[in-house]
């Protein structure tokens, strides 16, 4: 009874190191990041997934278009935005 009982205090301690170590992390991550992406304006400078800067042009429900030159725009999807860059970063307007 009393290996039992130890055996079953070890597993259940390892779900909890897992989950305070993995999922829980996880999860703050993608609450971060959808706050953020409920919080995209037009105007805003944001780095894509992929690392494409840009400037959000016009927002629609599901995707985002963005100016990534001049007279060029790309249309990608609201879960692609990886961060809104601050201004000092990206390239350097001529």
């Amino acid at each position: 009874m009393d290996d039992q009982m130890i055996s079953l205090l070890y597993i259940v301690g390892l779900f909890a190191l897992l989950y305070f170590l993995l999922i829980r992390p996880q999860q703050v991550r993608q609450k971060k990041h959808r706050e953020m992406i409920r919080g995209l304006r037009a105007d805003d400078r944001v780095i894509t997934a992929g690392g494409i800067y840009g400037t959000i042009v016009k927002i629609k429900e599901d995707s985002v278009i963005l100016r990534i030159a001049e007279n060029v725009r790309i249309e990608v999807m609201k879960q692609a935005i990886a961060q809104v860059a601050d201004q000092g970063e990206g390239r350097e307007k001529a």
